[in-house]
């Protein structure tokens, strides 16, 4: 079984000379040095690499049990998980004002790829207690954030998402799960009753506490989403002082069986099998998913991060095998001497693609963090609110696109090992069942295209995006104007002329009061895609320009790299993102039809 390496260098890379460690300038991070971001890293790396990734395969082969309630976890979990809450790092991306350490979202994102990469069923516990720290710090009362905050940035509590239910998957519009007021006597809270399916690290023993956000209706609640509340329920109920008491009326019913991640325990949990769960109402009533929404964005780029995660692993795991099967005749000697299939041209197709694609997503998700970091921390407010524009179109796209690319990358790794790909014991084939999962989860990717071409596009008349649009022209120019890279430059600013156009046609059309609502639906998946191509194209336009004004001083191998991502991105990948213009502009007449359906 081949090994995991935190890709360090290609993290510091993009922190470094893309990003020029721009989040470090902003207020509130100025303890946080460069050096002090490179020792970060090299530390996460280190739990990454030897605490966490030996247990990708030995989790996937035993995975979960579930028995009286009780969920087992694989051997090694529970350890695993506290050696990172014990060593802070859950805490790593929240402000110093709520325990955490305060250091920028970009820094963190790097570290959640590294352990997402390493071993993406553990990974999604943390990931779920962060978005629960960031709901619950917009939204929870002085009291529910004294209360829960603490343990939950310090990870000796998990938290979970409770959206779904098996009538409602994503229209969360018919929720059922009831709140019910408690008499004045009894306290300020609720008591819960239904069953909420699908959630992620439900049960488990790793923690010590589990805190539940879960979305419900009181009795008098209208119909359809604004009838909808946030509630709080807890695992085990907290003392006046802290302590853990009583066991709270919440269980496992049971844990899915699935395709991948066996070692993350997905569970159905029920609400109220006896007197009802006890739970607090979080922010404003009828204001549920407005809420949970901040817990949401959280989890959607951090679902796009763990993709690229798994897209690293792919990547080296791929490599590996390459360079140590022989098979066939070198296609370099004429003399047909053996050779490793990493000498065949369609085998380097096949692993040039996946890194560029990983180089190309990584730097495009690392550039959301940072412009993250602005729009939090940024002094002016017109900078904060420019960047949170760039936020919400960026983030559809990291999630969508990364995901989607991901499980094209972990397919491709299947098919770099042959016959060997498709038998569990080489590992390839867990990797793609694994990542299977992050494009329908945090909302499907056809949703993610719907609130980019929609919501986020509509909105604005599309000048967020146009304006990452003008920033994609402004790069294809210093690449025209540079002597060895003017083809790229002139490549991109092929693809940022689609992305206009194809923008343009979807706004238009989506504007028509009578079908814009079919336009929109019709045209946002080949839009983001579109979008995640130039996109993605344009970061490694940015690398390009970096490594090779890097190897005017210096002939590191890793510039070199570096340059052929850039090269096969933007001349062999981007081309296939440009062809979503031509399906857009085709029109929806095949979509319209009933023909298929009715035959």
């Amino acid at each position: 079984m081949i090994s995991y390496v935190a890709p360090l260098r290609d993290l510091r890379f993009v922190l470094e000379e893309l990003l020029e460690h721009a989040s470090l300038t902003l207020p509130g991070f100025e303890e946080a040095t460069p050096d002090l971001v490179e020792a970060v890293l090299e530390e996460a790396g280190k739990l990454a690499g030897d605490v966490w990734a030996p247990l990708n395969a030995s989790g996937d082969r035993q995975g979960c049990r579930l028995a009286d309630g009780k969920v087992t976890l694989p051997d090694g979990f529970i350890e695993a998980y506290q050696a990172y809450a014990e060593g802070g790092w859950n805490g790593i991306g929240v402000s110093d004002a709520l325990g955490g350490q305060g250091l920028p979202e970009v820094v963190a994102s790097s570290v959640q790829e590294m352990l997402h990469g390493a071993n993406m069923a553990l990974g999604l516990c943390p990931m779920l207690t962060a978005g629960a720290i960031e709901a619950l710090a917009h939204h929870g009362s002085d009291t529910l954030k004294a209360t829960y905050l603490p343990k939950l940035v310090e990870g000796s509590w998990t938290g979970t998402m409770n959206l779904t239910e098996p009538q409602a998957g994503s229209d969360l519009s018919r929720v059922r799960t009831r709140a019910v007021p408690c008499e004045a006597s009894e306290g300020d809270h609720y008591r819960l009753f239904g069953q909420k399916i699908f959630i992620t690290w439900g049960e488990h023993e790793a923690a010590e506490n589990i805190i539940h956000l879960v979305l419900a209706r009181k009795p008098d609640a209208p119909e359809g989403n604004k009838g909808i509340s946030l509630f709080l329920v807890p695992k085990y109920l907290v003392n006046d002082d802290g302590s853990l008491g009583e066991r709270n009326d919440v269980v496992c019913a049971s844990i899915e069986h699935k395709l991948g991640i066996h070692g993350s325990p997905t569970c159905t949990l029920s609400f109220g099998e006896g007197e009802g769960a006890i739970g607090y109402l979080v922010g404003e009533e009828g204001r549920g998913l407005n809420h949970m929404f901040t817990m949401m964005n959280e989890a959607r780029h951090k679902v796009g991060i763990q993709g690229i995660g798994l897209a690293e692993r792919a990547c080296q795991h791929a490599l590996a095998y390459a360079l140590d099967r022989v098979q066939g005749k070198s296609p370099r000697s004429r003399g047909g001497s053996e050779c490793t299939i990493s000498d065949h041209l369609d085998v380097r197709r096949m692993l040039l693609s996946m890194r560029a694609r990983t180089d190309a997503l990584r730097a495009l998700a690392l550039y959301c963090a940072s412009e993250l970091d602005v729009a939090r921390r940024a002094d002016e407010s017109s900078a904060r609110e420019a960047a949170q524009a760039r936020v919400d179109v960026l983030i559809p796209v990291v999630k969508a696109f990364s995901t989607d690319q991901a499980v094209e990358i972990a397919s491709l790794g299947v098919q770099v090992h042959g016959g060997m790909g498709f038998i569990e014991e080489t590992g390839a084939a867990q990797l793609f069942r694994d990542v299977r999962i992050a494009p329908i989860y945090e909302g499907t990717n056809g949703i993610q295209a719907l609130d980019l071409a929609g919501r986020k596009l509509q909105r604005d008349g599309g000048a967020a995006l146009a304006n990452l649009i003008d920033d994609v022209e402004t790069t294809a120019q210093a690449l025209a104007a540079h002597p060895e890279l003017a083809g790229l430059g002139e490549a991109l600013a092929l693809g940022a002329t689609d992305l206009r156009a194809a923008m343009a046609l979807v706004l238009e059309q989506g504007g028509d009061p009578e079908r814009g609502a079919d336009a929109v639906q019709a045209y946002a998946t080949p839009l983001l895609t579109l979008a995640g191509h130039v996109l993605c194209a344009w970061q490694m336009g940015r690398a390009a320009l970096v490594a090779s004004a890097a190897l005017e001083t210096s002939d590191e191998p890793f510039y070199h790299a570096k340059l052929a991502s850039a090269d096969y991105a933007i001349r062999q990948w981007l081309p296939v993102g440009r062809a979503q213009r031509a399906i857009i502009e085709a029109g929806m007449m095949s979509l319209s039809s009933d023909a298929l359906l009715a035959s």
